[in-house]
């Protein structure tokens, strides 16, 4: 059985498209939805509600407290994170559950392209969607939560997210995972997720700002600050 879990924080404005992607999916086998809910203050709940299976409502802030809590109440044994701007393929649960047949298999993730027309922002991903590909291959595995699962074994085994930190805690986690088993990418499905955060900042500062991070995080330990990296609504 697969768990969906989401963690959202005032997210209206997406959540609707990303659960209808999920309730419209081929995968034929039992699979719930849950919406680890930051104490929204908009009407991302009474959205939710309309289409979740169970509504978690996590009064600590913080994506991995969210992602955490969802795993916490979740029956099944596969765990599937996806954020609450993203939307699945209708094909995505059933692809991304077919690696974990071998028991050795932990995590699997998919490509990952944006909701945005333009190129340039299709480049971007195209380049990060390579750099995920590659750290697979190496010991140091990163791989984003945008859309990812993993056995539920595992990822209780290790601890899940690490709350303290405020910004890669899902780098944090597939890198510990990662020394448990096998971590696959396929490629007979994608994730389409919102380029919000480059359109804000635009894709020269959001180059630079993701390899400052990226690198204090390699180099140093360090990850950026929430009050640095912000939600972007």
């Amino acid at each position: 059985m697969i768990s969906v879990i989401i963690p959202t924080l005032n997210e209206e404005k997406y959540i609707e498209s990303t659960l209808k992607a999920l309730r419209n999916q081929d995968y034929k086998r039992k699979y719930e939805i849950i919406v680890a809910d930051g104490m929204s203050k908009d009407n991302t709940v009474k959205i939710a509600r309309k289409y979740v299976d169970k509504v978690v409502l996590v009064k600590k802030k913080g994506i991995a407290e969210g992602r955490n809590e969802g795993a916490k109440v979740a029956r099944g044994n596969i765990l599937l994170f996806v954020d609450a701007d993203t939307i699945l393929l209708f094909n995505g649960l059933s692809e991304i559950i077919k690696p974990f047949k071998k028991k050795n298999v932990v995590c699997v993730t998919c490509p990952i392209i944006p909701l945005s027309p333009n190129l340039k922002d299709f480049a971007l991903y195209w380049g990060f969607n390579l750099f995920m590909k590659k750290s697979i291959k190496s010991k140091k595995v990163n791989i984003p939560c945008i859309c990812c699962a993993y056995r539920k074994e595992a990822f209780e085994r290790v601890g899940g997210f690490k709350e303290d930190l405020d910004t890669l805690e899902d780098f944090d986690l597939s890198e510990k995972i990662s020394k448990l088993g096998k971590i696959v990418l396929v490629d007979t499905t994608l994730a389409l997720t919102s380029h919000r955060r480059i359109e804000k900042w635009g894709r020269i500062k959001s180059i630079k700002k993701y390899l400052e991070l990226y690198f204090n995080y390699v180099t140093k330990g360090k990850v950026m600050s929430t009050k640095e990296y912000g939600p972007i609504r």
